[in-house]
């Protein structure tokens, strides 16, 4: 298999992460014999600096032509804090997402048994905890119009949003997130607020619609303030959610506790056509690049996720999770994940770790 992967190191921590992820794919290559090419884009901070632009042209032809996108990530203080800066980093994400219609964010969330003292939950709710979000990622409040901010009649200013979303858009996110809960455990679970919200009405009745045609899955419908209480009450019951923006971005930030480091956690976002982009949740953390201590692991763990969804190879996405969970059983720690009396490693080391645990016997030859 040839495939083409565009590469966005980004600001922050994203090119250290995402070099050690690049290890890994050159491994998993040689292993599964599949050659894959790489070109480096623009996009971020850096690419403000460099050009002007947070999204340059040339970076939207590099990933419109790839069969993938890997991403670190963006964000710099000098544009954070300067409330007066009309171009920002993460302006050019949310234009790349439109430019590739990346619909469907997937984030999975898993539990590793090593890491349980490091989430605020107690272990047994955490026990076997393996579960994915489907958020919908380019429609709802957050893209609704017309938005914005105006001064009423009696002088008093307020601010309007639009919760938007049609058939198709629903559709669409429901239709990928049937076909996954279809090859895992038969459970999709969707989310909503239709006691109150009009347009989480239609949501709920065009999942419903949709799931005429899984027949294979059970579906079930929750209001989203019950959802969140879930998530933290009794993990272990979801398999597949299916959400739109706004509770998606609430929900999947929720999850993240139950792991216990947003470094462990990786993401996707796709299109109709599977050419997704692969990130970690985690920010840029400019306080802490250059210093060899961010945790690659996440930016790993979507390397997977870019290997099942996007290059269909569902066998090596299982070898690079199996390696992370080896080097985890192994007690190889970032500061993030670490516990006290725990020896501390870098980013440098962890990835070589996982490389080593991917190799085999072979690996400490590296």
């Amino acid at each position: 298999m040839k495939k083409k992967i565009a590469v966005i190191l980004g600001d922050g921590i994203g090119p250290e992460v995402t070099e050690q992820s690049i290890k890994v794919l050159n491994i998993i290559a040689k292993q599964f014999k599949h050659e894959f090419s790489y070109e480096h884009a623009l996009m971020g901070a850096i690419a403000i600096d460099k050009t002007g632009k947070p999204l340059p042209e040339e970076t939207i032809k590099i990933c419109l032509a790839s069969d993938a996108i890997l991403f670190g990530a963006i964000g710099d203080p000098k544009y954070d804090n300067d409330p007066t800066a009309k171009v920002r980093p993460e302006q050019g994400l949310l234009k790349l997402r439109k430019e590739l219609q990346l619909f469907a964010n997937i984030r999975p969330v898993k539990t590793y048994e090593t890491l349980h003292h490091l989430s605020p939950l107690k272990p047994r709710i955490l026990e076997n905890v393996d579960f994915i979000i489907f958020r919908e990622l380019t429609g709802g409040i957050y893209f609704g119009e017309p938005r914005g901010i105006r001064t009423r009649e009696d002088g008093e200013r307020e601010g309007y949003n639009t919760y938007i979303y049609r058939e198709s858009e629903i559709e669409r996110i429901a239709k990928l997130a049937f076909e996954l809960a279809a090859k895992r455990g038969g459970r999709l679970t969707s989310v909503d607020k239709a006691n109150v919200l009009e347009v989480t009405q239609l949501w709920r009745e065009v999942v419903t619609n949709v799931a005429g045609n899984f027949p294979e899955v059970d579906l079930d419908h929750l209001y989203v303030d019950n959802a969140a209480m879930q998530l933290v009450r009794a993990p272990k019951q979801f398999d597949v959610l299916v959400t739109g923006n706004i509770f998606g971005d609430i929900l999947s930030d929720t999850a993240a506790m139950l792991t216990g480091s947003i470094g462990m956690l990786p993401s996707a976002s796709l299109n109709a056509n599977s050419a997704g982009l692969y990130e970690p949740v985690h920010g840029s953390a400019p306080d802490i690049a250059g210093q060899d201590c961010a945790n690659p692991l996440a930016t790993i763990l979507s390397v997977a996720m870019l290997l099942r969804y996007s290059l269909d190879a569902p066998d090596a996405a299982i070898a690079v999770e199996a390696a992370v969970s080896a080097v985890l059983d192994q007690g190889c720690r970032t500061a993030d994940i670490a516990a006290k009396g725990d020896v501390v490693i870098g980013t440098e080391a962890m990835g070589t770790a996982v490389l080593n645990a991917l190799e085999g016997p072979q690996g400490n030859q590296l």
